[in-house]
C-alpha cells in the first residue's frame, strides 16, 4: 500500500473523476459521502489508505458550501487515516472571485477557503484556471494551477481552420489570456470595455479593436449568469463580426444563464467539464463540453511520480 496512487471523489465531479481513473488505469477509491437527517455531511473511507498517495477530486461548485464541506471532511479523513500525502484536486475553486477587499468590512473569502483546505490536511493543491493567479499565494502548501488552454485551443484550431479570426477579451483583466491564445492561433486581438452598474449587471459595452468580417472568439475563465457574455456577443455582431464563438473553462451558468446563451448572438459556447452541466445546460444546443480528464490525469500521474509538470502550464 505504501505510496500507492489512489483517487477518490466527492459528489461534485463523479464523471470527470471516472475519466481520470480510466486514463490512470486505477480503480476509483471507495468512499461514502452522505448526509444525516439534519443535513450534516458524513464521510467514511471504505479502504486502506495508510501510506498511500491520495488524490481527492472535488470541484467546489453549486451547491458550493456543501461541496466545500465534503472536500474538507474527506481531506481530514485521509489525514487521520495516515495517508502519506493528500492532494486536493479542485478543478473549479469556488470563492475565487472574492480574492481582495473591494469595499470596507468585507472578507477575503478566497484566502479563508485556502486556509480551511490547508488546515483540513491537504499536502498540496492541484487546480485549474484560478480566477486570480495570486490565490496561489493564499495557500501554505504547494499549488499547481493548470490551464485548460491546450484542450480548448486544439478544438478551436480544428473547428475554425481557414477562417479569419479575432480573439476577444471580455475585460481588460483577461487580456493576457486572450493575447496568448491569439498568438498561438495567429489571430487578431480585441478587447471589450465594459462598465458595470452593479455586480452581475453590465451597463455599457464597447469593442476596442477591429472585428469586422471576422470570426470573433471570446476567451474567459468563468461564465456565471452570462450577462456579460451575451452582451459582448451582441456588441461584436454590431461591430461587424460575422460569427461569435466563446470559450470558457468553468461553466458556472447560474440563474438565467442558459436562457441568455440560447437567445444570444453566440454561435457556440465551448466549456470544459470542471463543473457538470445541469439538465438545461446539457439540452442547450449552443453549448459544447470538452473534457479535461486527460489533462488532470497527466498532472496527477506526474505528481505521483515526482516528475515535472511544467510542460502542462500552457496559458
Amino acid at each position: 500500500m505504501k505510496n500507492q496512487l489512489q483517487v477518490f471523489c466527492g459528489n461534485a465531479t463523479p464523471d470527470l473523476t471516472r475519466q481520470v481513473c480510466a486514463f490512470l488505469d486505477v480503480p476509483l477509491g471507495q468512499a461514502e459521502v452522505r448526509r444525516f437527517s439534519d443535513g450534516e455531511v458524513m464521510v467514511e473511507i471504505d479502504e486502506n489508505v495508510r501510506g498511500g498517495d491520495v488524490f481527492v477530486i472535488q470541484s467546489t461548485s453549486t451547491p458550493v458550501n456543501d461541496h466545500l464541506m465534503e472536500l474538507l471532511l474527506m481531506l481530514d479523513a485521509f489525514r487521520r487515516a495516515s495517508a502519506k500525502r493528500v492532494t486536493a484536486v479542485i478543478p473549479y475553486y469556488g470563492y475565487a472571485r472574492q480574492d481582495r477587499k473591494v469595499s470596507p468590512r468585507v472578507p477575503i473569502s478566497a484566502k479563508l477557503v485556502a486556509d480551511l483546505i490547508s488546515a483540513a490536511g491537504a499536502s498540496r493543491v492541484l487546480t485549474l484556471d484560478l480566477h486570480a493567479g495570486q490565490i496561489q499565494g493564499f495557500f501554505d502548501v504547494p499549488v499547481d494551477n493548470l490551464y485548460a488552454t491546450p484542450v480548448i485551443f486544439s478544438h478551436v484550431r480544428k473547428m475554425l481552420a481557414g477562417e479569419a479570426v479575432t480573439v476577444v477579451s471580455p475585460d481588460p483583466g483577461g487580456v493576457e489570456r486572450a493575447r496568448a491564445f491569439a498568438k498561438r492561433l495567429d489571430a487578431g486581438l480585441a478587447i471589450i470595455d465594459k462598465r458595470r452598474a452593479r455586480p452581475n449587471e453590465v451597463a455599457e459595452m464597447r469593442v476596442v479593436g477591429d472585428v469586422e468580417n471576422q470570426t470573433a472568439i471570446i476567451i474567459d475563465d468563468i461564465v456565471d449568469t452570462a450577462g456579460t457574455l451575451s452582451a459582448a456577443a451582441g456588441a461584436l455582431k454590431t461591430a461587424g463580426a460575422s460569427k461569435v464563438f466563446a470559450c470558457c473553462t468553468h461553466p458556472v451558468l447560474s440563474g438565467p444563464a442558459i436562457d441568455r446563451i440560447q437567445s444570444s448572438e453566440l454561435t457556440k459556447l465551448l466549456v470544459t467539464d470542471t463543473i457538470p452541466l445541469r439538465e438545461n445546460g446539457r439540452a442547450c444546443d449552443k453549448i459544447e463540453v470538452l473534457s479535461i480528464g486527460h489533462l488532470l490525469g497527466e498532472a496527477i500521474l506526474r505528481t505521483h511520480r515526482e516528475e515535472s509538470i511544467s510542460s502542462l502550464f500552457m496559458s
